[in-house]
């Protein structure tokens, strides 16, 4: 290979539980109900946003999430694919998700993005780590 993976080159099918804790979450999103996901959060958790800034702790990941989410009167997403992945040399679940989410603003406006996400679980079962992309979605396609 011309490249030498920095995180691990080696995965194998994951467990489709931490699917299951992702979708959740991307529901609970929906549904601005951010604290049903908190058990699932590990309290050391790194997120890093589309726009470079990094997000240190659960609180502070959920407070984000909370107020980003209170700019909106509704969210919308749909899911195009999820995949588990498991990683054989260094133990974590990872998910990865590509999706859409269509927000309507409180002025009624609306807005889409197109998500693709990583969600990393460590052995307890907990994210320790997400990293979401965003990019604006196609105009003929909104």
């Amino acid at each position: 290979m011309p490249y030498t993976a920095m995180y691990s080159s080696k995965f194998q099918m994951g467990n489709s539980k931490f699917s299951h804790i992702v979708l959740n979450a991307w529901k609970a999103y929906d549904d601005n109900m951010l604290d049903n996901i908190s058990d699932a959060i590990s309290d050391t958790v790194m997120a890093i946003m589309p726009d470079g800034s990094v997000i240190k702790g659960k609180e502070a990941f959920l407070n984000g999430l909370k107020s980003y989410r209170g700019g909106f009167s509704s969210a919308k997403s749909t899911v195009d694919a999820w995949v588990p992945l498991k990683s054989v040399d260094k133990g974590d679940d990872i998910v990865f998700i590509w999706g859409s989410e269509t927000d309507t603003k409180t002025d009624n406006t609306t807005q889409k993005v197109d998500l693709h996400e990583i969600w990393a679980f460590n052995k307890a079962g907990k994210l320790f780590f997400f990293r979401q992309f965003a990019g604006q979605a196609p105009k003929d396609m909104q």
